[in-house]
């Protein structure tokens, strides 16, 4: 992640957020813009439409989330 990003808010330190799955508060620690694998899947994520990891501050779970299904908290 360049640093160009991690002034923009789009790293872990920055903020928190809120998905979809349940309400769950956590925070951003990896932007996918091309395709990745997770967990046995493949996460299909361009620039224009990138994909969030997400670290949940409650169990420490990992999950990718488009960011539509993000909220900021």
């Amino acid at each position: 992640m360049s640093s160009a990003e991690k002034r923009n808010g789009e790293t872990s330190n920055d903020g928190r957020l809120y998905s979809e799955a349940g309400h769950v508060e956590g925070v951003i620690i990896n932007k996918h813009t091309h395709d990745v694998e997770f967990k046995g899947y493949t996460r299909h994520c361009s620039p224009d439409d990138p994909q969030y990891e997400i670290k949940s501050d409650k169990t420490g779970h990992i999950a990718i989330h488009k960011g539509g299904a993000l909220k900021k908290a």
